[in-house]
């Protein structure tokens, strides 16, 4: 029996876009069999409550404390003495800055209260912030301490912090002690990387104290609609060589994974903030979700949040910029997964080297070099498109004589035996004159695998991010102008191409149907990304001059009309 508090699995995008173009498939076939003629759930790891952040809320009703992993021994030996109290005297920011971004600190419990990538704009221009604001108040800032157990927090993220900032200002020490609790964390830049060193340790009368570092409530482009649902946790798992990931939607309950880990964080999708560890040692990853108030319409909506370390001491290397295939792979090898082209990889992945290439090296722009890939792709596929025209073409000289047969069986019902000899007089006509009744569908076949492919290179490849093309501001999103006009015209060229394809049926009713395809589509793609409406609009261009010129140089002969068919002069 299944658990109804398990959170349910979405379907992705992908596979909506290939439920849809099923759907659309099966309207295809009904139209011409069935209407009368009038002529993950994925394994949960163990459950790990959250703990106080940064300011500590109150906990939610009937959350109790879980237990956590294991963890392992202490390092340290025997406890010390109780510590010397260390602590600033008031409130301060500490910022970093350098080329790439700009970090602000706070020495209040030790914490990032900004994080900002100075060469990447959010949807409203202004400097990309990772950390989400509107969540600060409830799930706290980033790199705040969380013990195991729900064990309270608020004597090491409440504390001041006496601060030391290196000579180069690129190095920022933080350390705290009441002479019982004893906390330090430390965080190394470089000035031309968004890679830096970040340590933190914790004691309690001296004794290690096991620990992780928040970050919560969200992370990325916090002004995209619908930007959770690209958030994630994320770990790449060395014992099975695979990348895993929790969507938002799946952290209703908190979730805890220890192991030997590559790197583990948390990512949208364009971006990520992920540790690198020592991956001989055990590292532990929390999966947390908060429900916030998003940035566009004020609704709550639960988002993605981690906390990294599980140790006595934390010590890793920490990522956090654009997923940047050239700039992941400089990195590690492995960082490269987060690029995650979907299952048609076997073309995203191609077709977006391909599209790299060609406006790197000549057009120097994202919407012209779509537009001229998608060309290129029609006229490689070209030889089955007409393949395919001229079985249509085919297909309909042939509707006199599917008439004539649909006329000897009208009025019979579905259930009768000899609806079968219909359907199978049609079939041998198509089969005595080589026509493949499907032979339409496959052009919209064809492109359904690069139509994705497109979707999910505009969708993960930051490259597209903020692309203009004439008047639409970025291509990896919907047209922001009151009426969108990539989708008015895809609806408009469909049409069109429609009219000029030869009709596969002479049954008013399913030509009727077949008209309602372009709004199906338009529909469909009204909210889609403007590159993807780019893609098909190109190639319903491409398909109108390609068909008109189809259509006045093949001529199929047409095929003799059987003698017991003519009706005899009286």
């Amino acid at each position: 029996m299944s658990d109804p508090t398990k959170p349910k699995k979405e379907m992705s995008m992908e596979q909506r876009l290939m439920l849809a173009f099923a759907l659309m498939g099966l309207v295809l076939i009904a139209s011409t069999y069935l209407i009368p003629s009038t002529t993950p759930s994925p394994k949960q790891a163990t459950k790990a409550a959250p703990s106080a952040p940064t300011p500590a809320p109150a906990p939610k009703a009937g959350q109790g404390p879980s237990p956590a992993p294991a963890t392992p021994a202490a390092k340290a030996g025997p406890a010390v003495p109780a510590a010397k109290a260390v602590a600033a005297e008031k409130e301060e920011r500490i910022e970093v800055d350098t080329t790439l971004y700009k970090v602000v600190f706070s020495n209040r419990g030790a914490v990032v209260q900004s994080w900002i990538l100075k060469k990447y704009t959010d949807s409203n221009g202004k400097p990309l912030e990772l950390v989400n604001q509107n969540a600060v108040a409830k799930s706290g800032y980033p790199f705040g301490i969380r013990f195991h157990n729900d064990q309270p927090s608020d004597v090491v993220n409440g504390g001041l912090y006496a601060v030391s900032v290196s000579d180069d200002r690129l190095t920022v020490d933080f350390e705290f002690s009441d002479g019982v609790w004893t906390a330090r964390k430390t965080f190394a830049f470089k000035p031309n990387s968004y890679l830096s060193q970040i340590h933190s340790e914790v004691r309690n009368s001296g004794v290690p104290k096991p620990h992780l570092l928040n970050w919560r409530g969200g992370f990325g482009d916090a002004s995209v609609i619908g930007a959770v649902a690209s958030q994630k946790s994320v770990r790449f798992d060395m014992s099975e060589n695979k990348l895993k990931t929790l969507p938002s939607g799946d952290l209703k309950e908190p979730q805890a994974h220890r192991g030997r880990f590559n790197f583990a964080g948390i990512e949208d999708a364009y971006f990520a903030a992920v540790a690198l560890p020592d991956t001989g040692e055990d590292f532990e990853i929390h999966s947390i979700g908060d429900t916030v108030a998003n940035a566009i319409d004020k609704k709550e909506e639960l988002n993605a949040g981690v906390a990294i370390g599980g140790s006595g001491e934390n010590s890793f290397q920490f990522f956090a910029g654009p997923k940047d295939s050239d700039l992941l792979k400089s990195i590690s090898p492995r960082l490269t997964q987060l690029v995650d082209f979907g299952f048609f990889f076997f073309i995203s992945q191609p077709l977006f080297l391909s599209v790299h290439w060609l406006n790197d090296k000549y057009l120097h722009n994202y919407g012209w070099t779509i537009i001229v890939i998608t060309v290129i792709i029609n006229f490689l596929l070209l030889p089955l498109k007409i393949s395919s025209l001229k079985s249509m073409k085919k297909m309909s000289l042939l509707q006199p004589q599917i008439a004539a047969i649909n006329e000897k069986y009208r009025g019979m019902s579905f259930k009768d035996p000899k609806k079968q000899q219909q359907n199978q007089e049609v079939m041998d006509l198509y089969k005595k004159h080589g026509v493949n009744p499907m032979g339409g569908c496959v052009p919209m076949v064809l492109q359904i695998p690069f139509f994705i492919a497109f979707y999910n290179v505009l969708s993960v490849a930051i490259e597209m991010r903020g692309a203009q093309w004439l008047w639409v501001t970025d291509l990896s999103r919907p047209e922001t102008i009151p009426i969108r006009i990539l989708p008015i015209a895809m609806i408009a060229t469909q049409f069109i191409m429609q009219k000029m394809t030869p009709a596969t049926t002479a049954d008013p009713s399913q030509q009727r149907i077949m008209l309602l395809m372009p709004l199906f589509l338009g529909f469909m793609f009204y909210g889609v990304s403007s590159g993807l409406v780019l893609y098909w609009l190109t190639g319903n261009v491409v398909g109108i001059a390609q068909q008109w010129f189809f259509n006045r140089t093949f001529h199929a002969p047409a095929p003799a009309i059987p003698a017991a068919s003519k009706k005899k002069k009286s």
